[in-house]
């Protein structure tokens, strides 16, 4: 079963940039959906991959699906070579996406977000013009720790 909190925690808490996609977005945004993974769109950058695998590491990342005992190495490398993870963790599935179709790359994404506030983390406030919004395609970006903007964004 999947810690929504936690997952959200320790990538925020390692200073992971991210935008929050799919299900549980949807859900923060006030969609009646149900999922069962965190799926995010990470930035691509060196030093956020390096975030990702330090955040990661502790909770056994390894791909979702695959045999028991596959050889998989959660590493910068890794990350570097491919673009999309699903995975799953001790504290629950993970998608991460280098891109999403439809809405591109995190940089992409990251002009459509405006502050939200989910579990504690960053400030409230309703996408400009959007308020009430209840598409599918919602997304959430937690920055660096609890104390920072988290930000929502919706495409109606």
């Amino acid at each position: 079963m999947t810690d929504f909190k936690a997952l959200l925690r320790t990538l925020a808490d390692a200073g992971v940039e991210f935008i929050l996609v799919g299900g549980v977005a949807g859900t923060v945004h006030g969609a009646t959906r149900l999922t069962l993974d965190v799926d995010a769109v990470y930035r691509r950058s060196p030093a956020n991959i390096e975030r990702l695998v330090l955040a990661l590491t502790p909770h056994h990342a390894y791909l979702r699906g695959a045999p028991p005992g596959l050889p998989f190495r959660w590493d910068a490398a890794t990350i570097q070579r491919g673009l999309n993870f699903t995975l799953t963790t001790d504290i629950g599935d993970l998608d991460l996406l280098g891109e999403i179709a439809g809405g591109g790359t995190y940089e992409d994404l990251l002009p459509h977000c405006v502050p939200i506030q989910v579990f504690g983390v960053g400030r409230s406030a309703p996408p400009p013009g959007r308020a009430g919004s209840h598409t599918g395609n919602a997304g959430l970006r937690l920055r660096r720790g609890w104390d920072e903007v988290g930000s929502l964004w919706a495409d109606d």
